[in-house]
């Protein structure tokens, strides 16, 4: 079971015309509702600078295939002096009631050309060991905006524990048990303690959306492809369970992704996983960009319309591509691989 490309890709590629999104439009977010028949993308943006500043832009489609940019500007960006100072990156959307909820991976400081220097972000040369650790280090940490229309924004706070580098956190759609419910990669837990000696996936429960404290080990690296492992897209609730993709980053440096389903009633059961991956990359989009160890197709959205799975990722950590299958193809293919 592969997940088949648009034929059109890239979907999306950096724009010229707008400085802050020149050189990089990746890791896309996304959300369809079918009441308005469309598809909303929120997109991670940078120019050519030097700091590397990562901004949000916003596109839409009325059919999941075609998008067309909503603005010449970016809709959502990095805050003037907070937690979130540097930069904000890879937005995952959900949607509750009548507003939209993105948690996205942001830092101090912009991270500079990372792609340059062995993939590590920079930090503020010559810190005073006295400043707390996520300033130090410049770690990444994770932030919840709000909005109703992507025009107004309660930029909400930080999500996550100040002393963990803690990224590739999804919300669930839904309170389950009551209690809200999202899916996290903390950098540093791992060890005897933690049960993994790779990051590895985590799944949280909270009556808030700013404050979690129940974790439990989700998953870890288990196949031969697989080295350290992060979740992509927010869930989808199906009959046989809630349905996510996920990314594996293997010893050869390339990002691929595979699927889990958990239980509906208890998501911190994970019942099902592909044993081989279903996207890798292997277009020049793909692997020519700003990620230059291997490749990486990198989805942070996925969305159903009619029977057809859109999953929309980055590419090299430049590109925007489309990947389709039908629904049921990969829910029967999940449903051979139980855990």
């Amino acid at each position: 079971m592969k997940l088949i490309r648009y034929k059109n890709n890239p979907i999306l590629s950096p724009n010229p015309k707008n400085s802050w999104e020149s050189f990089v439009t990746t890791n896309p977010g996304a959300w369809y509702d079918p009441d308005e028949g469309q598809v909303k993308m929120l997109y991670r943006a940078a120019g050519e600078d030097e700091e590397h500043v990562i901004r949000f832009g916003l596109a839409v489609s009325q059919n999941g295939y075609d998008f067309q940019r909503v603005s010449d500007r970016p809709v959502f960006g990095p805050s003037a002096d907070g937690f979130d100072a540097g930069c904000v990156e890879d937005p995952r959307i959900v949607k509750m009631g009548s507003y939209y909820y993105i948690t996205y991976a942001a830092r101090f400081y912009p991270p500079g050309k990372y792609w340059l220097v062995a993939g590590k972000p920079q930090k503020w040369k010559n810190s005073p060991s006295e400043f707390p650790y996520a300033v130090r280090e410049n770690a990444t940490a994770t932030g919840l905006a709000i909005t109703r229309d992507f025009k107004t924004w309660i930029r909400a706070g930080r999500m996550t524990h100040p002393l963990v580098d803690d990224r590739d956190v999804i919300l669930f759609p839904e309170k389950i048990g009551g209690k809200f419910v999202m899916l996290h990669r903390p950098m540093d837990w791992t060890g005897p303690q933690y049960g993994t000696t790779d990051p590895a996936m985590w799944i949280s429960f909270s009556e808030d959306l700013l404050v979690w404290s129940e974790s439990t080990l989700l998953a870890k690296a288990e196949y031969d492809w697989e080295y350290k492992i992060g979740g992509n897209t927010p869930p989808i609730r199906t009959r046989h369970g809630w349905l996510t993709l996920y990314h594996a980053v293997g010893e050869d440096r390339y990002y691929r992704l595979g699927a889990f389903l958990l239980d509906l009633n208890d998501p911190s059961k994970l019942t099902h996983r592909t044993r081989d991956w279903i996207l890798q990359p292997e277009e020049p989009f793909e692997t020519q960009g700003c990620y230059d160890g291997g490749g990486v197709v990198f989805p942070c959205g996925k969305v159903v319309i009619k029977d057809t799975l859109f999953v929309y990722y980055g590419a090299a950590d430049k590109y925007i591509g489309l990947a389709t299958c039908k629904l049921n193809d990969l829910l029967d293919y999940l449903l051979k691989c139980p855990v």
